[in-house]
């Protein structure tokens, strides 16, 4: 049997946070969960923006110690693949933010199967997406 391997963006790991069902099940059926530096800058820099700085850091350590989470790198070769979806996205006129572009790269390069809630996603063929309700 083939493993489940997943990629969480921000917005899934905030809604998993938040007790979302959907996310919680993807999570819960993935043999291997990655993040990448960008998620886990966005999400640091929303924990000093908020009140629970402490308690958001502590949780995130937790989920990232893990034995099915790991941080995924970016390299030249997520580079090389950040170029091939924003090259098709702007030949199409559908740009999507910079850090989801190397969200995007990095599950289209480790062949993972990106959780997210942010719809913007689905207009990048090259990836694998569900999409999960708020």
């Amino acid at each position: 049997m083939e493993k489940i391997r997943v990629m969480l963006d921000t917005s899934a790991y905030s809604a998993y946070l938040r007790g979302s069902e959907e996310v919680k099940q993807a999570i819960r059926e993935a043999d291997e969960i990655y993040l990448n530096p960008v998620v886990l800058g966005e999400l640091y820099a929303g924990f000093a923006h908020g009140s629970r700085e402490k308690k958001n850091r502590e949780r995130l350590r937790d989920f990232l110690s893990s034995p099915r989470v790991q941080v995924a790198v970016i390299d030249e070769e997520s580079a090389e693949r950040y170029t091939a979806i924003i090259a098709y996205l702007w030949s199409k006129g559908t740009p999507i933010p910079t850090n989801d572009l190397w969200i995007a790269a990095t599950a289209m390069q480790y062949g993972l199967k990106l959780i997210t809630t942010d719809s913007h996603y689905r207009n990048v063929p090259q990836i694998i997406v569900e999409c999960c309700p708020v």
